[in-house]
C-alpha cells in the first residue's frame, strides 16, 4: 500500500527507520532483476534505545546522510516504510457495490473499523481477487495517521532525500520475503522493541497483530537475571540462544525462553485464529528481524508449533558478488524490510 506515490525511478533506496536503527539498501535495475549496491545501517550504541531518532526529526535526517555517505550510496530516490504497529489495516467486505459508490463505501465502512476520526488518518485501498465469491468484493484497507506520514516527510526533506513512497512495513516484508509465493504462509518480524506477526493468503496480509516485546526484552531479562550491563548481556544472548533439551537448559537460554513465551503465544494464538476462522492450514512460518537469529530459535518454534519455520532470506531476488554472501547472511534478517522497500521500484 502506498501514501505518497511518484513515477521517478532514476534511482533507489529503501529505508527502515526502526526504534532502535536506520537501516538502508540501495538497488539498481538489471535487466529485470535487482542488483544490490551497497547497504549500511546504524544502531544506537545505547542497548536500551534511549538515544533514539525517534523525537527528532533532524537527527534522524542526518543519520540517513551519514549512512549513504559512509556506504557509497549515490540514489536520491527513497521508500519508505510505516511501521507495522502504527499503521491500521483490515479485510473488509462490500457486497453488491457499483463502480461510482466504491470510494464512498469504502469510506463509510473504514468510519465502522477506524477506531480514530478520519480526517486524522490517511486511507489506501485494494481489492482482493476472490474468485469464489462474485457477489462481494474484498478490499485491504489500511490508514496511516497524517501526524506519522507528516513527521516521515519532515525527515526526508531534513535529509535532502525525494520521498516517492511510504507503504507498511508488512507489505515489504512480503516482498523480499515471499515474492510471488502466493502459499498462506506466517511472518513473524521479530525487532526491537515489537513483535509483528501476519498471516499472508495470496499476497494480502490478512491477519496482522503486534506485541510490545523484541529483542531488548530478551536483553534485559538476561542483564536483570545475571546482574549485568545490557551490552554483555545482548552478547549473551547472541553466543548462548535457546537450548532444545529441557535437560541441558542453562540459566542464560531458560531466561530466553521465558522473556520470548508471550511471542509465542501470540504466534499460537493467531495461528488458531486465522486457521479456525477459515478452515485453512498455515503452511509454514518465515522469521525476520535482528533477534530471529538466536541460536536454535526456528527448530524451538518448529517443536512447539508443529508447524515448518524456517529463517527468511531477503536477498534470494538479488544479484550480488558471491564473496558477500556469508556477510549479507549474517545481516539479512534485520535489512528484510529495506530490501522489499527497495525493490518495489523495479516492480
Amino acid at each position: 500500500m502506498s501514501f505518497i506515490s511518484s513515477n521517478n525511478n532514476s534511482g533507489f533506496l529503501g529505508v527502515d527507520i526502526g526504534f532502535s536503527g536506520i537501516k538502508i539498501v540501495e538497488l539498481q535495475r538489471e535487466g529485470d532483476i535487482a542488483k544490490l549496491v551497497s547497504y549500511g545501517f546504524s544502531e544506537s550504541k545505547a542497548v536500551d534505545g534511549k538515544n533514539s531518532w525517534k523525537n527528532d526529526n533532524k537527527r534522524a535526517g542526518k543519520i540517513i546522510n551519514e549512512i549513504c555517505k559512509r556506504s557509497g550510496m549515490i540514489s536520491r530516490n527513497a521508500v519508505v516504510s510505516l511501521p507495522t504497529f502504527s499503521v491500521f489495516s483490515s479485510v473488509l467486505n462490500l457486497p453488491n457495490v457499483a463502480n461510482k459508490d466504491f470510494s464512498s463505501a469504502v469510506h463509510w465502512e473504514a468510519k465502522k473499523v477506524i477506531p480514530l476520526p478520519l480526517e486524522e488518518m490517511i486511507i489506501d485501498y485494494q481489492k482482493i481477487e476472490d474468485e469464489s465469491d462474485a457477489k462481494n468484493t474484498k478490499i485491504f484497507l489500511t490508514g496511516a495517521p497524517r501526524g506519522l506520514v507528516k513527521k516521515y516527510i519532515e525527515i526526508f526533506k531534513e535529509a535532502q532525500i525525494n520521498l516517492l513512497a511510504l507503504e507498511t512495513e508488512t507489505f515489504s516484508l512480503v516482498r523480499s520475503l515471499l515474492g510471488n509465493d502466493k502459499s498462506v504462509v506466517m511472518i513473524a518480524e521479530i525487532g526491537a522493541s515489537t513483535t509483528d506477526i501476519s498471516v499472508i493468503n495470496k499476497g494480502i496480509p490478512m491477519i496482522s497483530r503486534s506485541v510490545d516485546i523484541g529483542g531488548l526484552t530478551i536483553t534485559k531479562a538476561i542483564g536483570n537475571n545475571l546482574n549485568i550491563g545490557l551490552e554483555r548481556a545482548e552478547q549473551f544472548k547472541h553466543d548462548l540462544g535457546i537450548s532444545l533439551s529441557d535437560g541441558e537448559q542453562g540459566v542464560i537460554p531458560k531466561t530466553i525462553m521465558e522473556a520470548i513465551s508471550p511471542i509465542i503465544n501470540e504466534i499460537k494464538y493467531t495461528l488458531n485464529l486465522f486457521e479456525s476462522k477459515n478452515n485453512i492450514q498455515i503452511e509454514k512460518i518465515i522469521l525476520s528481524g535482528g533477534s530471529s537469529l538466536l541460536i536454535n530459535f526456528p527448530g524451538y518454534l518448529s517443536k512447539i508449533l508443529d508447524k515448518k519455520v524456517i529463517i527468511g532470506n531477503p536477498w534470494a531476488r538479488v544479484s550480488y558478488p558471491v564473496n558477500l554472501k556469508p556477510a549479507l547472511d549474517e545481516v539479512g534478517p534485520r535489512m528484510a524490510a529495506a530490501i522489499g522497500l527497495a525493490i518495489r521500484e523495479i516492480e
